[in-house]
């Protein structure tokens, strides 16, 4: 649980739009199942539009491109089972974007 406290810690610090606690929390859930354990083994490679990975990385805050593909993979893993976890933790922030 510690290694999850310091993942969080130091992606919260590198997200700063309104949409970074949704991308937060996509991490911690893929955390909880056990998607983000074990080594970074699994080579993730391809050739993007710049202008596709810039605006990403301007809308989640990230710089890294393994945090970005990290958060996009998340995403798809855990992304279905959002809205019902979201609604599960009680109350939403009035500040929270829930425009997609």
């Amino acid at each position: 649980m510690a290694k999850l406290a310091v993942r969080s810690a130091n992606r919260e610090r590198s997200t700063r739009s309104k949409s970074s606690r949704r991308f937060q929390d996509v991490l911690v859930m893929a955390e909880r199942e056990g998607l983000l354990r074990g080594g970074r083994t699994q080579v993730v490679r391809g050739r993007m539009p710049e202008a596709l990975v810039s605006q990403a990385k301007k809308r989640t805050g990230l710089k890294s491109d393994t945090d970005l593909i990290e958060l996009a993979l998340a995403n798809i893993a855990v992304g279905d089972e959002y809205a019902e976890w979201l609604l599960a933790q009680g109350s939403i922030d009035p500040e929270v974007d829930l425009e997609f």
